[in-house]
């Protein structure tokens, strides 16, 4: 299919003006934003979404899981729609770009369609997904997942959030439960632009990722039980001590995804400890292990070590340890041509560009196992992410818009 003229830019100004408005609603506490999903705000920047889509002359549908999808026409009635976006939703102390920029940026693609007149062959479709957080309401992706088969509605709906609130009334309450059945439609290709939230694209002083692939993750629920006693009267070689437990298995996790370099990483991200006390050693703990890799050999490999060693770690202290996977995905491949468009786009452009691996999970790791996927990726300073210091450059923004705006066209195709 034809490629757009390389001189053919979205509006830079437009796409930021954008950006900071849709960040007046939800606004954090430190210059970031808390549009969790399912919240009034999150209500609310889904209306503003819908008016802009509105005025730009796309007709709105939104599904039973409540993602959005603004459609522009094709020519072609009988062209699968390619479709672009990401998700409006934030952490409760997230940035103003994370997700954002991708459906803002799809969104002012669309415009710039409209200000020079260009008629393409295949629909376009700009989406917010539902939920790609997961703060709220466990596991994150859960709107695409349910899309892509992953997940059934029953499932979704019966998520609950810190409250006991269910995802299902949560959606009703806030009036965006859609009748369109969830996965129904059918996607041409998928283009997804996000801040890389990882340093290096910064460092490496380059303007556009090409991401090539995703991390697999397998997220590992572990409970370290020993015995709670007084801190102050109880000997060091009778403590059963479960706190000492977690910080055996925290090295643990360190040295697996060390041993297993490049593109390997580990961490435990979420702590619970009973009764947490100053003065009684801890009893119980709870923690997630977060382990990543794009290469699904590998990540089975560090899940099998860490199972294999943390309970001989444990037993060597005098404390239990049982876990189970209470959250995984196998790392993606994106589509080869979908890619390729992201590719050329950068390098018809004069953007400097890298290939790269997603350290996140995203929507389009879901979708891509559906329908043809890409990802694009831009710089943020310092590779701060979901933390309300999260920040972007204006230029940084345009460029990966730019080629978004050049790879859907391409895969769109010009009408003459």
């Amino acid at each position: 299919m034809s490629a757009p003229a390389a001189n053919l830019r979205i509006n830079p100004d437009r796409l930021w003006d954008s950006l900071m408005d849709m960040a007046k609603i939800g606004p954090g506490v430190a210059g970031g934003n808390n549009r969790q999903t399912l919240t009034d705000a999150d209500a609310e920047g889904r209306a503003l979404f819908q008016s802009w889509c509105e005025a730009a002359g796309m007709t709105m549908g939104v599904d039973q899981i409540g993602n959005m999808f603004a459609t522009r026409p094709g020519t072609d009635p009988d062209a699968l729609p390619v479709y672009m976006g990401s998700h409006l939703d934030t952490q409760p102390t997230g940035g103003k770009y994370d997700g954002v920029l991708g459906v803002l940026g799809a969104l002012e693609a669309v415009r710039t369609l409209n200000d020079l007149g260009i008629k393409t062959r295949h629909p376009i479709v700009v989406v917010n997904w539902t939920n790609e957080e997961g703060t709220r309401f466990a596991p994150a992706m859960l709107a695409s997942g349910v899309f892509a088969g992953k997940h059934t509605l029953d499932w979704a709906y019966d998520r609950k959030d810190a409250k006991g609130k269910r995802f299902g009334d949560e959606l009703e309450r806030i009036g965006w439960k859609g009748e369109e059945a969830v996965g129904a439609r059918k996607i041409h290709a998928l283009f997804e632009l996000h801040i890389e939230q990882g340093p290096i694209l910064e460092a490496e002083g380059k303007d556009i990722g090409v991401v090539t692939h995703g991390q697999g993750l397998r997220w590992i629920e572990c409970t370290i039980t020993g015995k709670e006693s007084h801190t102050g009267s109880t000997p060091m070689h009778m403590r059963k001590n479960a706190g000492r437990g977690l910080a055996l298995i925290t090295e643990l996790v360190h040295e697996i995804a060390m041993a297993n370099q490049p593109n390997a990483v580990g961490a435990i991200g979420h702590i619970d400890v009973y009764p947490n006390s100053r003065n009684i050693i801890p009893g119980k703990v709870v923690c997630t292990v977060d382990m990543r890799t794009h290469l699904l050999d590998k990540l089975n490999a560090m899940v099998a070590e860490f199972m294999e060693r943390a309970p001989a770690l444990c037993e060597e202290i005098g404390v239990g340890f049982s876990c189970e996977i209470v959250g995984q995905f196998d790392p993606p491949a994106f589509d080869h041509g979908c890619v390729k468009a992201v590719r050329d786009a950068a390098e018809r452009l004069g953007y400097s560009h890298m290939d790269i691996v997603s350290g996140a999970g995203h929507d389009a790791c879901w979708i891509n196992d559906v329908a043809p996927t890409a990802m694009i990726m831009c710089p943020c300073v310092d590779g701060l992410s979901h933390n309300e210091a999260e920040e972007i450059s204006k230029d940084w923004a345009a460029a990966g818009a730019d080629v978004l705006f050049h790879a859907v066209v391409e895969t769109a195709g010009i009408v003459e």
